[in-house]
């Protein structure tokens, strides 16, 4: 993967989240594929101004300073940029690894598990994303069907953890050698206590860990 000296300087990204918050699509969409233009590779594009923008909104969010609705519009005004990258993502070295992300049963917060599908096509994995509110049988089906090297499953709710555990427990019935990833802002809580029960799952707590896993496979 290619890496460049350039990087979302602050006032950038200030002026990205203004645009951002006001639902301004047009003025996010010149900014992000100006720092395209001008060198930033797709991950720090990835990382350091749509993740950072979006956690910003979601505290303003969570703090009551911003409504439902912006924070829905900068979520969808995201999901449309991503594929300003794309032509950089999958234009690198290709790796005979695969993965599939999904969310998990009832999870309808799906932008998370998109980047890091598109995160995986970065280092070279063919990186398929399942979607929201996957049901289990469906994503042990697509397991068995296609065979990937790895599962990722995404959760943002507590209250949807449960559902993830079924889904862990319905992959690790019918594939128990296969590792599986689980993050998401579920797990901010301590939820990952009850993961320690099962050998195959990983949970990511941060980007960084992410890329060393996808590294080492």
């Amino acid at each position: 993967m290619a890496h460049f000296t350039l990087a979302v300087t602050e006032q950038e990204y200030r002026d990205y989240l203004k645009a951002l918050l006001a639902g301004d699509r047009a003025r996010c969409t010149v900014i992000a594929q100006g720092l395209l233009e001008s060198g930033v590779d797709a991950r720090d594009l990835y990382l350091n101004l749509f993740q950072r923008a979006l956690y910003e909104v979601g505290s303003l969010w969570e703090e009551h300073k911003v409504s439902v609705a912006v924070e829905h519009l900068a979520t969808a005004i995201t999901e449309r940029l991503l594929t300003l990258a794309h032509s950089r993502i999958f234009s690198g070295p290709r790796r005979n690894r695969s993965v599939l992300i999904a969310c998990a049963p009832g999870e309808h917060h799906q932008l998370g598990g998109r980047m890091v599908a598109d995160l995986f096509e970065m280092y070279g994995w063919q990186g398929d994303f399942l979607g929201a509110n996957l049901p289990a049988s469906d994503l042990v089906d697509m397991v068995t069907a296609r065979k990937p090297d790895m599962v990722g499953l995404s959760v943002s709710l507590d209250c949807n953890l449960p559902a993830m555990l079924a889904a862990v427990d319905a992959i690790t019935s019918a594939h128990p050698e296969l590792p599986i990833l689980v993050g998401g802002q579920a797990f901010r809580d301590g939820a990952s206590e009850a993961l320690k029960p099962y050998l195959n799952v990983t949970w990511v707590s941060s980007i960084e860990q992410l890329e060393r896993t996808i590294s080492e496979k």
